[in-house]
């Protein structure tokens, strides 16, 4: 059985998820946004008390809230480090961001593999299906477990919400096309677990989510 954790870390309020298998105790992080000893302490107790064994982190995107962690996870527990193929100017670029945003982290590592819409990654036995879904990032992918019935879906969809396009990189229409063809026609009762607030329902965001109702009227 797959299991999921979430937190939320460093000041931009960024969900951090924990992926885990309860027979094997092999383990996933997607978007380590840890930005301080106190956050890094409450994700390793985590790690250490559900015995997890961390192999792969993985981003959705590469905006600087979802990498403040990448090294410090990838020192600590040597994983095998992915990223969006087309974000990888934007973990180059992260000292750009940090000058745009007025914060500091350390220098993320470089990646191990660039993915792709067509790789997938297993975990146990079950499939987690890279989306292609750019628009808020060039390269952002969300990442989804059929068999599981659920999908992290970064800055794309939230909540009530959709991605912000106004930052470096960002496109709008790509956006509304990424929801509209890689999301939208999952399965109304897919669960959704977002970069940043709670989680929801693909069918609650079709009958609910304002930017989602505008863009099929």
């Amino acid at each position: 059985m797959i299991k999921l954790k979430s937190f939320t870390f460093n000041p931009f309020d960024e969900n951090t998820f924990v992926l885990w298998s309860d027979q094997n105790k092999e383990g996933i992080v997607i978007d380590p946004g840890m930005s301080n000893g106190n956050e890094e302490k409450i994700f390793d107790d985590f790690i250490v008390s559900e015995e997890i064994i961390l192999t792969t982190m993985l981003n959705t995107h590469c905006h600087i809230d979802h990498i403040f962690g990448c090294k410090y996870v990838n020192d600590k527990y040597s994983t095998e480090y992915l990223i969006p193929e087309d974000d990888l100017l934007l973990l180059e670029h992260y000292d750009k961001q940090m000058s745009m945003v007025g914060i500091a982290m350390d220098e993320p590592p470089k990646p191990d593999k660039l993915i792709k819409e067509t790789d997938s990654i297993t975990l146990n036995g079950s499939v987690i299906k890279p989306l292609l879904t750019p628009g808020h990032s060039p390269g952002e992918m969300c990442f989804y477990v059929k068999d599981k019935n659920f999908c992290i879906t970064g800055d794309v969809l939230f909540k009530g919400s959709i991605g912000r396009t106004d930052l470096w990189g960002s496109d709008t229409a790509k956006l509304f096309n990424s929801i509209a063809t890689r999301l939208m026609v999952l399965d109304d009762s897919v669960v959704i677990y977002p970069g940043h607030g709670g989680k929801s329902t693909i069918g609650e965001e079709k009958r609910t989510n304002p930017f989602l109702l505008e863009m099929t009227n």
